[in-house]
């Protein structure tokens, strides 16, 4: 891009000290200077603020600290405190690679694409890289169908125009989990996204985060879903939204079955997968993958 247009950066955090300051610091550390890094402490009991003591001098950086009240209103926070025309989100506990808005930005030249997103890498909670399939397919372009089954989109790898935002709204903050692909549905109804293949992102695994809880993840899943295709029921296609009912039940059958080793739950949610779209080929491995488990 000819300009260098200001990018606001948003880390909501709680309790992340140990991780925190390398979040940060790959952020300062972009090639793409115009940014802000805004960290919004959600209301920390471990050592937050003397972690991050040592950024206090950069113009770039503002520490933002408020009350436990979860991460959707604590990512809205930040996004209020924010100023830039374009936004983005780094998890406390990841890290950007520092080429990350290098890349992506150049993407935002054409007005319709609202966002950019990247691959992802991985490292385990000592910083060691991790080897990890991609499982999903990638899409460019007006994604809602695809968006829709399954949600393929890293998280922190999406950059995105504060006018998706100020067109259709924040994180909703009913939701515990599962916020940024209820965002990424609604502001697919009127933009174009852009995927690239370079890893700009690089996710840690570690014990303590929030996307082990499976079950909570497919709770607040259904609830997505269900809003949305009611709100917008003439946009999926009829074969698309049997599609996506069939992942969700398919998908949080092998959830359950790989973590907890039972057979009849997960039984019951392949078949409703099947009620929904018999044609659907994964829901046919899964049962087979579930009965040889079973024998």
């Amino acid at each position: 891009m000819k300009d260098e247009p200001l990018v606001s950066v948003v880390i909501a955090t709680y309790n992340m000290g140990q991780y925190l300051p390398d979040a940060v610091e790959s952020v300062l550390n972009q090639h793409w200077k115009n940014l802000e890094v805004i960290v919004v402490d959600d209301g920390s009991e471990d050592n937050t603020p003397d972690c991050i003591s040592r950024f206090k001098d950069d113009p770039r950086f503002r520490f933002v600290r408020t009350k436990n009240q979860g991460q959707p209103k604590a990512k809205n926070l930040g996004l209020g405190e924010s100023s830039g025309e374009f936004v983005a989100f780094c998890d406390a506990d990841d890290l950007w690679h520092p080429e990350k808005l290098r890349l992506q930005m150049p993407l935002f030249e054409d007005p319709g694409v609202g966002i950019v997103y990247s691959e992802v890498s991985y490292i385990d909670e000592c910083g060691v890289e991790v080897s990890k399939s991609r499982p999903y397919t990638r899409y460019s372009g007006w994604v809602t169908n695809e968006l829709a089954i399954k949600n393929f989109i890293p998280f922190g790898t999406a950059v995105f125009r504060r006018a998706c935002v100020e067109q259709d709204g924040a994180f909703d903050e009913t939701l515990p989990m599962g916020i940024d692909w209820d965002l990424w549905l609604r502001y697919s109804l009127k933009w174009q996204f852009q995927y690239i293949p370079e890893e700009t992102y690089i996710y840690r695994l570690w014990s303590g985060q929030m996307s082990r809880n499976y079950r909570g993840r497919y709770d607040n899943a259904v609830q997505i879903l269900g809003k949305f295709l009611e709100s917008n029921p003439d946009v999926v296609p009829p074969t698309f939204v049997s599609r996506a009912w069939a992942d969700m039940y398919v998908s949080r059958a092998m959830a359950i079955a790989n973590a907890e080793k039972t057979f009849i739950e997960p039984l019951k949610d392949i078949i409703e997968g099947l009620r929904r779209d018999v044609s659907y080929w994964p829901a046919w491995r899964s049962l087979i993958k579930l009965i040889l488990r079973r024998v």
